[in-house]
C-alpha cells in the first residue's frame, strides 16, 4: 500500500465494517512518515484520533518555548495517562479509535494490543515505511510550522537516532504502508 498524500483510499487498510466494530488502529512509524496524515484520514471516516503530540501541545505548549526540553518525558507520561483513560472509555463505548503515536518499541505495541484485547476490541497495526531522504525533506518543511505536529524539532542526528533505534514490527499482525 502507498502512503497518504496521493495514497490509496483508507478503506483498503481499514474497512467500514472494522470501524463499525470499534477497531483500534495503532499507527507505527518514525517522525515524518505520515502517521498523522493517515490518522486524520481515518478520523474523517468517523474514528476518534488520539494524539500524544496534540495532548502535550494543548496542556503544556511547545517544546523548548513553553516548557524546558528536560520536562518532555514527564509531559509525555502525563499525556499518555490521560489518553489511556480516554481510550478505555472509548473502547467501552465501542467507538473506533486511531492512536496517532509512534509505537517504536515492540513492548509498547504489545502492551496496547493486550489492553485493546482485554476490552474485547479488534486492533490493527499500520506500519509506515518512508525513504530516509523523503523523511528529511518532510521534517525540514515541518520545522517551519508552529503546531502540535511540529512541536519537537527533529534534527538529522535525531532522525538517525530514531531510525537506528526503531523496533520495526515483524510478524506482529502488521499492515505495511510504503511510499
Amino acid at each position: 500500500m502507498a502512503i497518504p498524500g496521493g495514497g490509496p483510499d483508507t478503506r483498503t487498510m481499514i474497512s467500514d465494517a472494522e470501524i463499525a466494530a470499534g477497531v483500534v488502529c495503532m499507527m507505527c512509524g518514525v517522525a515524518g512518515s505520515g502517521k498523522t496524515t493517515l490518522a486524520q484520514q481515518l478520523q474523517a471516516r468517523g474514528m476518534v484520533r488520539l494524539s500524544i503530540d496534540e495532548e502535550i501541545w494543548q496542556r503544556f505548549g511547545r517544546y523548548g518555548l513553553d516548557y524546558e526540553p528536560a520536562q518532555y518525558a514527564e509531559h509525555q507520561a502525563a499525556a499518555r495517562t490521560t489518553l489511556d483513560a480516554e481510550l478505555a472509555t472509548l473502547m467501552q463505548a465501542g467507538v473506533a479509535v486511531v492512536l496517532d503515536y509512534s509505537f517504536w518499541q515492540r513492548a509498547h505495541r504489545e502492551r496496547y494490543k493486550t489492553l485493546i484485547e482485554r476490552h474485547g476490541r479488534p486492533w490493527r497495526l499500520l506500519v509506515l515505511h518512508v525513504d530516509p531522504a523523503v523523511l528529511r525533506r518532510r521534517l525540514a518543511a515541518r520545522s517551519k510550522r508552529f503546531d502540535a505536529d511540529a512541536a519537537v524539532p527533529v534534527t538529522d542526528d535525531l532522525l538517525d537516532s530514531y531510525l537506528h533505534g526503531f523496533e520495526w514490527p515483524q510478524g506482529e499482525g502488521e499492515t505495511e504502508v510504503r511510499s
